[in-house]
C-alpha cells in the first residue's frame, strides 16, 4: 500500500512549480498551496522540504497517510 503525503505552505505557487517539487500536485487554497502525491521514501520527502526551506517558503503542515485512512488531519 503506498503512503499519501500532504505539506502545506504559506503562499500560493503556480503549477509550473510542480516539475520543481518533483511531480507534486500542487493546489492553492485561500493563502495556502498544498502539495500533495505519493510518498516514495523518506528522503524524497526531504528533499521536498529542502527545497520549500531553499525557497523561504513558511511550513505550516507535513502529513503522511495510507491511502485508505482518507485525507488525515491537518
Amino acid at each position: 500500500m503506498k503512503a499519501k503525503i500532504k505539506i502545506k505552505v504559506k503562499g500560493n505557487l503556480d503549477e509550473s512549480w510542480t516539475e520543481w517539487f518533483e511531480g507534486m500536485e500542487i493546489n492553492n487554497d485561500g493563502e495556502y498551496a498544498i502539495l500533495s502525491g505519493y510518498k516514495k521514501d523518506d528522503a524524497y520527502v526531504h528533499g521536498i522540504l529542502n527545497k520549500i526551506r531553499d525557497l523561504n517558503l513558511e511550513l505550516i503542515s507535513v502529513i503522511a497517510y495510507d491511502q485508505e485512512q482518507g485525507s488525515g488531519n491537518q
